[in-house]
């Protein structure tokens, strides 16, 4: 993995531990519940992405910085929740680099195993947003990236880039840093614009 990809997926895996350990603490978990919300929400996407690759055991569970990284980050929020509450604008960006960076690594996985259109955008789809209806589920409540904001979308367009451009003959280096540029820059234009897919009003 480049450094580009490592660095962007450290911010992912701190930005996605806090959302899932503030959904939480606002649904009254103890710190277990708070840890393995905060857990889920950042490794989740790429457990179900390894296990859909047959990459066993996912590496998620085994390589170690990324569960100690998504462990500490829902500790620190269980203990200072209060500073993280008041920083919502901020994480909501980080957000938005952990959705482009999981997307475009999800994507890269899969191509590397198969050169399947499906399997590529599904995979990378599912790598960056996994976590998050995971999350959702323990909370009882219907995955957010079903019912609002741009968010799902986004993890689409960035992992068809990624299979398109290397089918254009792009490196994976070149394919990686154009695609989570791209990513990121829906996904922020969508926060600033408040951009939401069509709905039927019932």
């Amino acid at each position: 993995m480049n450094l580009v990809l490592d660095a962007t997926n450290y911010i992912g895996i701190v930005a996605f531990s806090v959302s899932g350990a503030i959904k939480g603490i606002k649904k009254n978990m103890d710190l277990l519940g708070v840890l393995v919300l905060g857990f889920s929400t950042a490794l989740g996407g790429g457990i179900i992405a390894d296990l859909l690759l047959g990459k066993t055991p996912p590496t998620n569970l085994t390589y170690l910085p990324y569960p100690t990284v998504a462990l500490l980050s829902s500790l620190f929020t269980f203990a200072f929740y209060k500073v993280f509450s008041h920083v919502q604008k901020p994480l909501l960006y980080a957000d938005a680099i952990g959705l482009a960076a999981f997307a475009v690594s999800g994507s890269s996985l899969a191509y590397s195993v198969s050169e399947n259109v499906l399997l590529v955008i599904t995979v990378g789809t599912i790598t960056a947003t996994g976590g998050g209806v995971i999350r959702d589920l323990l909370s009882n409540e219907v995955p957010m990236v079903l019912t609002k904001d741009f968010y799902a979308t986004v993890a689409i367009l960035g992992s068809a880039i990624y299979f398109s451009l290397r089918q254009l003959g792009y490196s994976d280096l070149v394919t990686t840093i154009v695609s989570f540029t791209i990513a990121l820059v829906i996904r922020v234009m969508a926060i600033r614009n408040k951009w939401e897919l069509p709905k039927i009003k019932v």
